[in-house]
């Protein structure tokens, strides 16, 4: 056991003497050391209910013959930290996950660990660990929130609750209806209800093979929670027993299913940063040119929140992510080969699994689209692409021609668009917003949101090196690389110039000469930095392109 390096021997009697005063006793120690990795705190709702989380597993890790140590990690919870500063400090925090996470196992040489994430970067930068340490782990999220329902009886969720603001700046929706919104938007713990980046990443998590069925779609408050987490903490136990680590779960094939589910449940954008970081971690490269060709054949069987009005729990009850890739297989889109965290195959995993809607679940004859709910787009405006949501894009809005609307932050955007500034037909441009020049890559759901709420969601697109929230919908198109900051086309596009949308044929064109473009090119002047000190200045310095998951170079 790897823990033997702090347990054993006279040589580690010091070692020994502070695990003791932990209040662990011989009989523990002399039993696997499982690091349980909790991502609990007070201020994200879908980290509350972790601490009820943390202690079935420990229960699950005890009742199968090992010692659970809990350590914490952090979590940001973006819908708090939107519409200001802090949301620079959202997508850093994935690697300060990883990274802590990696110091913490390495000073104390755990034999196994279980994480417990649930919100956007805490996924990515646990399973960045995971891939990283290469020792014997399963993943167990906190689960969705439940949707919900406001006093007419209609059913809501965060993404609504974001449109409403527009609406009510739009002079459609009063303070009494924001405020039911408000109040009745996120009535549980849990990851937000809709297929936004937590549970995106939560259900891609189990896709991969890293996480027991159930992981990505039971709902949080659900007592099946406390059951798959005790399982979780019982199943690691199998996986140091047999020495199954990530790096035989993790493989390419594994990224494959994994971007194939992602096509196939019409997952957020940001899936596309942060599966090449996971990836890299395992040593494999997921190009941003080969998500087309995946997407290409597969087809988008699910329009959960924000592309339709079914939640989390619709999909947990029609089959979950298994019942999903149940279908993919009628098409044979998955290596049914890779090895799971079951320590059976995912073949072996699906036999018993089954669509049991066929109104949440398409099936694979009947789908939404013949391609998945991702498109990549390049062209001179994106050399190294960009990134769409195409299954929450309105059909009048797939193929668009406009003039740009040029704005060098979030908060310039929204006081145009909630000053009526924007008409239909406009794209609007956000930039300086990427990873280097946000910096941070903040998120674009107050933007897109007020642009919905507005009521112009079917007529006016938005572009930026920034990135959107799983929650965004629209003509939304983010992740521009080479971004702004690094002297990127986008930086260089003026008010006025026409821009050409082509998602079907995956295009993106700034309609302005090669010659204009070298003029404006040797006139540009970066702009200053906009921040100064701190981590988000070191992070600027290391931080790689969008198009390459916005991973951190040395």
């Amino acid at each position: 056991m790897r823990s033997e390096q702090i347990k054993t021997g006279v040589g580690r009697a010091p070692n020994r003497s502070l695990l003791y005063a932990l209040g662990l006793t011989e009989e523990e120690l002399s039993r696997p050391l499982v690091g349980i990795v909790s991502s609990y705190n007070e201020i994200v709702p879908g980290h509350m209910n972790l601490d009820k989380i943390a202690e079935a597993v420990k229960a699950g890790v005890r009742a199968a013959g090992g010692t659970p140590i809990m350590f914490p990690a952090i979590a940001v919870c973006d819908g708090i930290a939107m519409g200001h500063i802090g949301m620079k400090y959202s997508l850093v925090t994935r690697d300060l996950i990883a990274d802590s996470t990696e110091a913490m196992v390495m000073a104390h040489q755990f034999d196994g660990l279980v994480m417990i994430p649930n919100c956007d970067k805490n996924v990515p930068g646990l399973l960045m660990a995971a891939a990283r340490l290469d020792i014997p782990t399963i993943f167990c999220s906190g689960g969705p929130m439940l949707a919900g329902k406001l006093k007419d009886g209609r059913r809501t969720c965060l993404s609504h609750m974001f449109e409403a603001v527009g609406a009510y700046h739009a002079g459609t929706l009063d303070e009494d209806g924001v405020r039911d919104y408000e109040e009745n938007a996120c009535p549980s713990c849990g990851s937000c209800s809709g297929m936004y980046t937590a549970n995106s990443m939560n259900c891609l998590t189990e896709a991969i093979g890293m996480a027991l069925p159930g992981n990505g779609t039971i709902p949080a408050p659900y007592s099946a929670r406390l059951r798959l987490a005790k399982k979780a903490g019982m199943q690691v136990m199998e996986l140091i027993k047999k020495d199954i680590r990530p790096s035989q779960i993790m493989t390419e094939a594994a990224f494959h299913n994994a971007e194939t589910v992602d096509m196939a449940l019409g997952c957020s954008t940001n899936t596309m940063l942060h599966l090449p970081a996971i990836a890299h971690e395992a040593g494999i490269t997921i190009s941003l040119d080969a998500s087309n060709a995946i997407s290409a054949k597969t087809p988008n069987l699910c329009h959960l929140a924000p592309a339709g009005d079914t939640f989390m729990e619709d999909l947990d009850l029609a089959g979950g992510v298994y019942g999903v890739m149940k279908e993919l297989t009628k098409k044979n889109l998955l290596d049914l080969s890779v090895m799971t965290c079951t320590g059976k195959t995912m073949g072996e995993n699906l036999e018993h699994a089954e669509n049991r809607n066929p109104e949440i679940i398409r099936p694979v004859e009947n789908p939404y689209s013949q391609s998945g709910g991702i498109a990549v787009l390049k062209g001179n405006l994106a050399v190294d692409g960009c990134v769409v949501k195409q299954s929450a894009v309105a059909p009048e809005m797939m193929v668009h021609e406009g003039p740009a609307r040029v704005f060098n932050s979030e908060e310039e955007a929204i006081a145009a668009i909630y000053g009526k500034e924007i008409k239909p037909g406009d794209v609007v441009v956000i930039r300086y917003e990427g990873p280097k020049g946000g910096p941070g890559m903040r998120e674009m759901l107050n933007p897109t949101s007020a642009i919905c709420g507005m009521g112009l969601g079917e007529s006016v697109a938005l572009l930026t090196d920034g990135r959107f929230s799983g929650a965004t919908r629209g003509a939304s198109i983010g992740h521009i690389s080479p971004e702004a900051a690094a002297g990127g086309t986008i930086a260089l596009v003026e008010e006025g110039d026409r821009i050409f949308i082509d998602i079907p044929n995956c295009k993106i064109e700034l309609k302005v000469s090669d010659e204009e473009l070298q003029k404006r090119r040797a006139a540009w002047v970066c702009p200053e930095p906009k921040i100064k000190s701190g981590y988000l200045l070191r992070y600027a310095k290391l931080v790689s392109s969008a198009d390459k998951g916005a991973i951190l170079q040395a």
